[in-house]
This record gives structure tokens, sequence and C-alpha cells, in this order.
């Protein structure tokens, strides 16, 4: 496909969305002070590029080309690079740290796939995607941690389920803004409605069923994880890791109690602090005994 000329400024199509506007923690006071400037430009980088698939002013192939664009900037010339700043800033970072740029690429497949694929057939389907959509950040993080790669048999699960219950939590925005539909077909076949069951004020007793059908499966990716903070031999991470398992089952405890058509499910603040608290307490237990080699600073 012939790439679009689009001058610099043009490439992205900022939403205003930070780090602040996650439902889990970025970078967070947890993590190693030296690295999280990597995770950052890791974030940045991603969030520009989310940015461009989530836009709903922009044509399916002007998303695609500009998508590509950023392959470019992390992969091509120096030159193509300083078109978009926040790629040049990413390849610093993984030229200082040694991280492979396959993570960021797979995420902009992903991106690429969000912009001609509106509906998943089945789990399986939905978990390939997750596969390219969510679990290259946990990889990332335990590769910036020097962790080894056996660790993705954990970080993968709790990563996928990260993305499903932000998929719950937004099912119904998806489909009215972007006519996304993230919740397997089969589930909906299953329960005898449509897709047009997200277009209400409130779930029918039908979709509560296509809803809990997809918290399973994020219980079951959950349980997997759950190995994740006692495998790891970098405490800081542990610690954040646990925090998140603990943030992602009261989540999807709330949005088995709570309509995310009614209003949006997210935790309040002393809920959150909550699992913030009690991930460190668990991200403190024994862990393996080898030590992960740490990243290098991110070159200036």
């Amino acid at each position: 496909m012939p790439s679009v000329a689009l001058p610099r400024a043009e490439i992205e199509t900022p939403s205003g969305k930070g780090a602040g506007d996650e439902n889990f923690p970025v970078g967070s006071f947890l993590l190693p002070a030296g690295l999280r400037l990597h995770v950052r430009a890791f974030y940045a980088f991603v969030r520009a590029a989310d940015d461009v698939a989530d836009n709903p002013d922009l044509a399916p192939a002007d998303k695609l080309a500009r998508l590509d664009r950023f392959a470019t900037a992390l992969t091509g010339s120096e030159e193509d690079a300083r078109a978009l700043p926040k790629a040049a800033m990413l390849r610093a970072s993984l030229r200082a740290t040694g991280v492979t740029p396959r993570h960021a690429l797979d995420l902009l497949s992903a991106f690429k796939q969000d912009a001609t694929k509106l509906r998943y057939a089945d789990w399986q389907d939905l978990l390939r995607y997750c596969a390219l959509s969510a679990s290259p950040v946990g990889r990332f993080l335990v590769d910036l941690h020097g962790e080894p790669p056996e660790l993705y048999r954990f970080s993968d699960p709790l990563c996928d389920a990260l993305q499903i219950l932000n998929h719950l939590q937004d099912c119904q925005a998806d489909y009215r803004r972007l006519s996304r539909v993230y919740l397997p077909l089969d589930a909906f076949a299953a329960a005898g409605i449509g897709v047009e069951e997200l277009d209400r004020t409130a779930s029918s007793t039908a979709l509560r069923q296509v809803l809990d059908r997809a918290l399973d499966g994020v219980d079951g990716l959950l349980a997997t994880a759950a190995g994740l903070p006692t495998a790891l031999g970098s405490r800081r991470l542990a610690m954040e890791s646990a925090t998140i398992l603990e943030i992602a089952r009261r989540l999807t405890s709330e949005l088995r109690r709570r309509d995310p058509l009614a209003s949006r499910v997210e935790l309040s603040r002393p809920a959150f602090l909550g699992c913030a608290l009690r991930g460190i307490v668990r991200g403190l237990r024994p862990r393996r005994a080898t030590r992960p080699r740490p990243a290098r600073s991110l070159a200036r």
C-alpha cells in the first residue's frame, strides 16, 4: 500500500488521554526509578498510535497509512524517526536497554487490525487479538527488567485479562463510537441476541450472560497470571504485578455486580489504593533466587 504523504505535525491525532486515564498503573513509583523513563517512552509511542487507530474521523486506509509511518519511524532511518519524536524517544530507549522493537511493532499490528476488523468470532479469536494488543506490553516490561522470557507464560494472560476488562468497561462506547464489538459473537448467539443489545441503556438478562461468560474467561486468565509475582526476580516488578492482579480481580468483581451499560464501571480511589496496598504486601513475598540484569539508563 503506498504511504500517504502527511506533514510531520499531522501524523498523530492526540486524544488527550494519558497514563492517568488508564485503569492500571503505568510506570508507577513501584518500578525502579531508572526504568520509569523507558516505560514512559514506550507508553507515549503506543498511546499516540492507539489514538490514531481509535480516531472515528479517520478512514481505515488513512489509519493504516499513519500507523505504517509509526513503524517506519521506529525501525527505519534516523530521518524517518525525526517525523515522530515519540518514535525517536522509543528508539533511543530500545537502543539503551537492548529491548527488541518487536513488542511495539506487534502493538502497531493490533492497531492496524482495529482499523479494519470490527468483530470477533469466539474467545480464541479474541485471544489472538490480545496476543498483539496486550501481551506485548507485559513482554516489554519483562524484558526491560532483565527477566527470562519464560515468564511470558504469566505476563501474557495478565495483560490479556486487563485488555478484556477494558473491552467490557467500554463495550457500549466502542459499539456506538466505532462499531467495534470485542465480545465474542458466539456468546451473543448462545444468548439468542445480537450486538445491537449494546446500544441499550441497561443490560438485558441475555446480555448479562454474554458479559459473565467473558468474565469467566478473565477469571481463568487471572488464575494463570497469579504465578507472576513470585516468579519474578525484581522485587519492584513483583509489587507492581501483584498490585495489577489485585486491581484486575476487584474490577472483575465489580463488573459482575454492576452494569457497564448503565454507567462506567471503575474502581473508586479508596478501592484502588486498597488494591495497591495488598499488592505491595504480596509482592514482598519470597521470589525466585536468580537476580535480573538491570537495564541501562535511557541515552539522552
